[in-house]
């Protein structure tokens, strides 16, 4: 169980950390004295556009578009974290572009999947109470957890069942090493 709780959660963060990233704000890059120069990097497979917006010097929204294309994963303080590049254009809400930006990032990853907190299965069941016949038929009761921004009861009760998978943080280290192969492979 614990093989294929491991095999979802890798899944789930590969999959899911375009997902994740995509919706990481950016609103932190506005404020950007130093300007890169206008050489665009080579477009790579892995790149996850990023969108986001800022209150630029005349008072509007103004918005920056670019791309994060993770370089490596970390294990940042307990807690599975993507290392990349940022690039992008800022534009302020005149449209006029204000400058790019190409910086090494580093963000950390929440996980999205489920788990499996618990499996009950109940064969039939015959009573007989004083004269009273109760049948029951199987019962199957499964509790899975969502984890997910917002998902506060699932990701407690996940982090909870996987508390004595592997003390130490080994799985952890596990998944970053497991992440950066497949990253290499990909790159």
């Amino acid at each position: 169980m614990r093989l294929a709780r491991l095999g979802t959660t890798v899944a789930a963060l590969a999959a899911g950390a375009g997902l994740v990233l995509g919706g990481a704000g950016v609103a932190q890059a506005a404020p950007v004295t130093q300007q890169a120069s206008a050489v665009a990097p080579a477009a790579s497979a892995l790149a996850t556009p990023i969108t986001g917006s800022f209150t630029d010097a005349l008072g509007g929204a103004g918005t920056f578009a670019g791309t994060f294309t993770p370089t490596r994963f970390v294990n940042q303080n307990g807690q599975l974290a993507a290392v990349g590049t940022l690039t992008g254009t800022l534009t302020n809400s005149a449209g006029t572009p204000l400058g790019t930006v190409t910086q090494q990032v580093t963000t950390p990853l929440q996980a999205i999947g489920t788990c499996d907190i618990l499996h009950l299965n109940l064969g039939p069941l015959d009573l007989d109470l004083l004269g009273l016949q109760v049948h029951l038929d199987e019962v199957v009761l499964d509790i899975t957890a969502q984890q997910g921004p917002g998902n506060l009861l699932g990701n407690l009760l996940c982090a909870v069942a996987g508390l004595l998978d592997n003390p130490g943080g080994g799985a952890l280290n596990g998944v970053v090493a497991l992440l950066n192969r497949i990253l290499s492979l990909l790159g």
